[in-house]
């Protein structure tokens, strides 16, 4: 049977008392996997602790996030200086407005991740050049840069401002180390699509 429910529907996950996952759409026992990989297949799903009722989505979630980042494959995603950053928004006077900033960009990431996408299919069958690939790849870096100058200001610690008129703290190292990884990752990326450029 389908993991999808009637349109508009969550799909309904009991958590037992034995650790087990219940699919009440698809009416068959699941596991953690399973559900990253229903993430991932845009399947809307709630998760609730089948003695109590609660809804555990949120720490079932927060499981498959630690999994996957404690696989040993060395293809971790939250980078160290970004879960430090995280950790020190608890309880800090701004972690109201956290979420939502993380939300729209992750959202606006998507987005031109979908873009992207569709430009590689259509590099493939010949019909864009480089230089729109090049205007993607650039929003996407200022992207990123913008999202870590966001996080940057807050690394004076808990109950720190800065004083008026200093200059801007300087962004860590690790921080650095991200932005260039990432620019390395990019410049692959591109190496690849003139390769694929000159084939076509």
């Amino acid at each position: 049977m389908s993991d999808k429910s009637e349109a508009g529907e969550k799909v309904v996950i009991k958590k037992y008392a034995n650790r087990r996952l219940y699919n009440t759409a698809s009416s068959s026992y699941v596991t953690l996997e399973h559900l990253a990989d229903m993430v991932r297949e845009n399947v809307d799903f709630v998760v609730f602790d089948a003695k109590s009722g609660e809804d555990i989505t949120r720490s079932v979630l927060t499981q498959i996030i630690f999994d996957e980042e404690n696989r040993g494959d060395g293809k971790n995603l939250l980078p160290i200086q970004f879960l430090r950053q995280l950790i020190g928004f608890y309880g800090n006077q701004m972690q109201a407005f956290l979420p939502a900033y993380l939300e729209m960009s992750l959202q606006t990431f998507s987005q031109q991740q979908e873009r992207m996408r569709q430009q590689f299919g259509t590099i493939g069958a010949g019909g864009l050049g480089m230089p729109g690939f090049d205007e993607q790849v650039r929003q996407n870096m200022a992207l990123f840069e913008r999202a870590m100058k966001m996080f940057s200001p807050f690394a004076y610690g808990r109950g720190e401002e800065p004083t008026a008129g200093a200059a801007p703290a300087a962004p860590a190292a690790a921080d650095d180390d991200s932005l260039n990884e990432l620019k390395k990752q990019v410049e692959a990326m591109r190496a690849q699509i003139d390769k694929l450029a000159s084939k076509s």
